[in-house]
């Protein structure tokens, strides 16, 4: 069960004055679990930038050789204040993350100890700017995906959940969760069929998907479309990315407030944690690597969807 976590995590951020540090007092009980904070300013405020290592028994830390896996929350801020009072639609993705560590460590104290370690990053502004988009407003960050990227894809990384509120389209019409297919240096692969097992099990219910083109995949800044920044981790790593989208049947604004549903973010924090568990093991894969070395060598790389284009790299 995860709900606790999560409701103690939303009720922390829903607050004018929440922070970085904020978030580190809620692990000063789980002494094996590093929390760095780290503040950033950018051209429209600041933010401040989290990570939190959980320790395997036998992950890298300790010297040994699980896998390493992230979860990444993904968000322009949390709030939009002063224009919008309370916590944004856009602050699941931080919720979510923050609820996994936080579901990890408790675990952890109480003797379920993941094989490998678990990097969760995130970043958390309480009165981040907002942005025009088709259908409905965007958050936007006080700082560029470049910047966010820089201190949220940890290069121990070896498959990224990527969890983002996804609810302001026309394209999913599911309120709960759902993930997207793996994406993997510029290709769009099949989705994993661990993951679909794995959502199954957690949710009780048929797995739901969610559709993305080639333009999603690429990084902001090159003028396309883009449902939102739910893949823009992919674009800054090899390893294998998966979005975990927070969705709802009805399109929201990611500026929205009183739009947080606390099951739904509970669902995709217990999600989290079960392919945590089984990534780490060795008993999840995020895709088949015959087929991904057989797509390089009949089509070669899409390593340039990872960049801006060809008329900035030549």
């Amino acid at each position: 069960m995860s709900l606790k976590q999560t409701l103690l995590v939303y009720e922390t951020l829903d607050s004018a004055y929440a922070s970085g540090e904020t978030i580190k007092q809620l692990f000063a009980e789980y002494p094996e679990i590093n929390v760095t904070v780290q503040t950033v300013k950018g051209e429209k405020g600041k933010t401040d930038f989290i990570k939190i290592v959980i320790p395997g028994s036998k992950g890298k830390v300790n010297g040994g050789e699980a896998p390493t896996f992230g979860i990444i929350g993904r968000l322009g801020g949390i709030g939009a204040r002063p224009s919008r009072i309370g916590l944004v639609s856009d602050a699941d993705g931080a919720i979510a993350a923050v609820a996994s560590a936080l579901k990890l460590a408790e675990m952890q104290k109480k003797g379920d100890c993941l094989s490998g370690d678990v990097i969760v990053t995130t970043h958390i502004c309480p009165d981040a700017p907002t942005q025009p988009h088709e259908p409905v407003d965007f958050m936007d960050s006080p700082v560029d995906i470049l910047t966010m990227n820089q201190h949220e894809v940890v290069p121990e990384m070896e498959a990224i959940l990527s969890i983002d509120t996804t609810k302001g389209n026309r394209v999913i019409n599911h309120k709960g969760i759902a993930i997207s297919p793996t994406v993997k240096e510029g290709y769009i692969l099949r989705v994993s069929e661990d993951l679909l097992r794995i959502m199954e099990m957690s949710t009780g219910q048929l797995p739901v998907t969610f559709p993305i083109t080639t333009q999603d995949i690429t990084p902001y800044g090159n003028g396309l479309y883009h449902i939102n920044s739910i893949l823009q981790p992919a674009v800054a790593t090899s390893a294998p990315v998966v979005g975990l989208a927070i969705t709802a049947q009805s399109v929201v604004p990611g500026c929205g407030t009183g739009a947080s549903h606390e099951v739904d973010i509970a669902a995709a924090v217990k999600f989290a944690v079960e392919v945590a568990k089984e990534f780490t093991s060795g008993t999840c894969s995020f895709y088949n690597r015959e087929e991904f070395e057989l797509l390089n060598k009949l089509y070669g790389s899409m390593k340039i969807l990872q960049t801006l284009g060809k008329e900035v790299v030549q």
